[in-house]
């Protein structure tokens, strides 16, 4: 059996979660609009046509704010076709995923089923074949109250308030050639500061992110950051990042520690932003949003996966099949994100429904969980509050992660990999949740924790999610092959925890105080 020694403090902390923290993403790709969220005549539908059975998931799962409309479809829609009557909006051919769209859910029915989910909007503006004047146009129709041509037309429209979106996406990973019309570090940059600068003329209160690289093997990536937040840092609170883990190798040793990676992103990002702060000698920290993350390899690669001949409505492409191993890798990403909540803000897990998704949904039928929803579900429950600092002692390993990009082909060394990745976010009551990821295969592992200035602490809550079978999965014929079951054993004395970790298994426990 492996042994781990945690140490913490309740004073050293590395900063507060964001709500904004446990976000998700809604693209029309796929069905993950069409058969996903929205499905009239289906038999759970509502007068609006959202289907009831996923609003009930999507709460459980508990996203708090969440990115629409795209992704890579966004860099050539125009949001104009998706406001009006329906019977009269124009049907067009989506170049992101070789789809037809046909307009029939858009920005207004976007905003009415963040109300209906209780989540908070997101939206991105087109920089790719448009620009900042269709840009400010969009922010005129959703935030301005009345008395002008665009916000007048919402009211036409029948939506009499202002929607409010305070949360804004500049375009959508401008520096990859997959995009439409994709632009130069420099190009970018000049077209995102003059749009944030219109956008937020009409509207002083939104909060803008620049795009960041589309990855962290970009071979732009760096310069691209640093060009774009000069161009952007008086104008832009944030800058996006996106990372999808893969296995491609088939090394699950590898796939578990990629979250490392995740890591290693983060705090370069942060520099560079910290690096252009320094040269205009200002206090101002650029935030980072992790706006695009998830594992995603399987439909990825395969065009047979991603496009669908004949220009079809709402293909089931993408439609990842997640594994306990894919589980495992995603709560790594979970605790990565945690760990830094004094520069990520926000982050949006992509997507929702059905396109590599925590939600699946069979079209006039079932909805069931994935095996990656049990992780993001239980750390938007349990990880709101002051995120600690922890001391970790554990054997490691060494590691080499494949994370190809188009013709590019990159192995990154990962050393010395933590056996036990952990993150421990103590609660405005008194209590401390601890998140916990044991990443070796064949072993137990006895975890002895401190919690210093704590007082004393009860076990409230200890669930584990670990299966013999790691490549076992969730189907509308068996959705409850993989879930949390109780994790046994676990005592505390005073502020001093034990429990000992399945291998291979991701572990949340609650300690309440008093």
């Amino acid at each position: 059996m492996r042994k781990a020694n945690v140490l913490m403090d309740r004073d050293f902390a590395i900063g507060h979660t964001d709500p904004r923290l446990f976000g998700a993403f809604v693209e029309h790709l796929g069905r993950c609009v069409y058969g996903g969220i929205y499905e009239p005549g289906h038999p759970t539908a509502d007068e609006k046509g959202f289907r009831k059975d996923v609003l009930a998931l999507v709460k459980e799962l508990g996203p708090t704010i969440i990115r629409y409309p795209g992704g890579n479809f966004v860099s050539g829609y125009n949001w104009e076709d998706g406001v009006g009557p329906v019977e009269k909006r124009p049907a067009r051919l989506d170049l992101a995923w070789f789809s037809t769209e046909p307009n029939s859910f858009g920005t207004n029915e976007f905003m009415d089923w963040c109300k209906a989910a209780a989540v908070e909007p997101m939206l991105a503006v087109n920089l790719g074949t448009r620009g900042g004047d269709a840009a400010r146009n969009l922010v005129e129709y959703c935030n301005h109250p009345g008395g002008s041509a665009w916000s007048d037309l919402r009211r036409a429209h029948g939506w009499e308030q202002p929607h409010g979106v305070k949360f804004w996406c500049l375009g959508n990973e401008m520096d990859g050639p997959w995009q439409m019309e994709y632009k130069s570090a420099d190009a970018y940059g000049a077209i995102a500061r003059e749009a944030a600068k219109m956008m937020r003329w009409i509207d002083p209160t939104v909060e803008l992110a620049a795009c960041g690289s589309s990855g962290r093997n970009m071979p732009t990536f760096g310069q691209w950051e640093d060009t774009v937040i000069e161009h952007t840092f008086d104008h832009a609170e944030y800058i996006s990042l996106h990372t999808y883990l893969n296995n491609y190798k088939q090394d699950t040793p590898s796939f578990l520690a990629s979250p490392d990676l995740m890591d290693r992103f983060i705090d370069e990002v942060v520099a560079i932003a910290d690096a252009v702060a320094a040269k205009r000698r200002s206090h101002k920290r650029m935030m980072l949003s992790f706006d695009e993350w998830n594992v995603w390899y399987r439909t990825r690669r395969n065009r047979a996966d991603r496009v669908w001949e004949g220009w079809p409505v709402a293909p089931s492409i993408l439609e990842e099949i997640y594994t306990m191993e894919d589980a495992l890798a995603f709560g790594g990403a979970c605790i990565s994100l945690l760990n830094h909540a004094d520069r990520v803000r926000t982050a949006c897990l992509a997507q929702l429904v059905n396109a590599i998704a925590p939600i699946m949904t069979e079209t006039g039928g079932a909805a069931w969980r994935q095996t990656i929803f049990f992780p993001f579900a239980q750390m938007s429950r349990l990880g709101r509050g002051k995120v600690l600092r922890t001391q970790v002692e554990s054997d490691t390993y060494d590691s080499s992660y494949y994370d190809p990009r188009g013709e590019q082909q990159s192995m990154f060394p990962i050393p010395d990999v933590a056996y036990l990745k952990i993150a421990a976010v103590a609660g405005e009551a008194g209590g401390l949740s601890l998140f916990m990821l044991n990443r070796d295969l064949a072993q137990e592992m006895e975890v002895n924790l401190e919690a210093r200035s704590f007082g004393r602490l009860t076990v409230g809550e200890a669930l584990e999610l670990c299966h013999d079978d790691l490549k076992a999965t969730n189907t509308k014929d068996a959705p409850e092959r993989v879930k949390p079951a109780p994790l046994q054993g676990a005592r505390v004395d005073g502020g001093r925890l034990r429990v000992t970790l399945k291998p291979a298994s991701w572990n949340v426990i609650h300690l309440s105080a008093g």
